[in-house]
């Protein structure tokens, strides 16, 4: 059975092409089980960019050519996509890309290298970002759905990577590609926006893959501390052990609850960046916070990829980096709060 077949590609998406028509929190609910579920995590990070970085942005905002076209093999998994957005100058800043789309008669020709899309490497539509104005700043970006077989898209070789590895990873080059107005997605001009749009759905909905994680870590970290012995007792009955193994607990609760409140205001058409932030940097500072715990719980065995916890803590340090590091969540809640 796929991930198509499971409904986990389309959670959010429209049941009119396929998906599950599921809200924010309902959405949550099923990544945060698909990551408790699956020791894959890099297959659960690949699925979530496919689907809040790619089919929320064309389901919202394509057009009828591009909704009719993408969304039912995407939520089938016929179809996968990537976000190609990062630059190696612009990130989280998508007032400074460098790529840009030049208008000509039916479509934009876009010019540019992108340094980083999560499932380039086996993509077959690529959501992308770029300049149609430089003098409008944010106001100035243009959001597109691109086919990967247009001419002058150029996919570059899956990185090496310290963690994901199930998440293929490459850079993708525009070379005077030409993308018709029908792979417009909303009007020229509003691709910042659409690009805050899917942010909020993937800072929220895709750590709760993350949540999922810390259950699955804590389950591992509770059973060796109560069956490893050392100095004929548990090595649970150690305070040092078992604070570990509580703050793990309170780390994970306190961040699910995060992740709940900013999926419920996205729900009731609030929506707020703190709550997002909040959730999204709680998320990600506890799994790797957590995952270094575990190492240290499971002494020598956490650090031989036999055991697999070396390679949950490989799989949290990214998450502190994509869909805005932690230093900008932590920007954005200081704004929020008016500092």
């Amino acid at each position: 059975m796929t991930l198509g077949d499971l409904g986990l590609l389309g959670l959010c998406l429209p049941e009119k092409y396929g998906g599950g028509g599921l809200g924010a929190l309902d959405t949550a609910r099923q990544v945060e089980a698909f990551g408790r579920g699956c020791a894959d995590t890099g297959l659960v990070f690949a699925a979530s960019a496919h689907l809040f970085a790619c089919g929320v942005p064309i389901a919202e905002f394509g057009g009828a050519e591009a909704r009719e076209r993408l969304l039912p093999g995407m939520c089938a998994g016929d179809l996968i996509a990537a976000n190609a957005m990062t630059e190696a100058d612009a990130g989280s800043d998508v007032s400074r890309l460098a790529a840009t789309a030049t208008a000509v008669p039916g479509g934009f020709v876009l010019t540019g290298e992108k340094s980083f899309a999560t499932n380039g490497p086996v993509a077959d539509v690529l959501v992308t970002y770029a300049t149609t104005d430089p003098a409008a700043g944010h106001l100035g970006i243009t959001a597109f759905a691109v086919d990967r077989t247009a001419p002058g898209v150029v996919v570059g070789e899956p990185f090496s990577k310290m963690g994901l590895e199930s998440a293929a990873a490459s850079t993708v080059r525009f070379d005077g590609c030409f993308v018709p107005d029908a792979r417009v997605l909303g009007e020229p001009g509003q691709g910042g926006a659409i690009f805050q749009h899917s942010m909020r759905w993937e800072r929220a909905c895709l750590f709760a893959g993350y949540v999922g994680l810390l259950d699955r870590l804590l389950d591992r970290c509770v059973e060796h501390a109560r069956t490893r012995r050392q100095f004929g007792r548990r090595i649970g009955d150690f305070q040092s052990v078992a604070n570990r193994v509580v703050d793990i607990k309170m780390r994970t609760e306190s961040a699910r609850l995060l992740l709940y409140k900013a999926c419920w205001e996205m729900d009731q058409g609030r929506g707020g960046e703190l709550s997002v932030a909040l959730s999204k940097l709680a998320v990600s500072e506890a799994a790797v916070a957590s995952a270094l715990d575990a190492v240290r719980i499971f002494g020598g065995h956490g650090y031989l990829r036999e055991y697999g916890i070396e390679t949950l803590l490989r799989d949290t340090v990214p998450s502190t980096v994509f869909s805005g590091t932690s230093d900008i969540q932590r920007l954005l809640i200081a704004r929020e709060l008016g500092l």
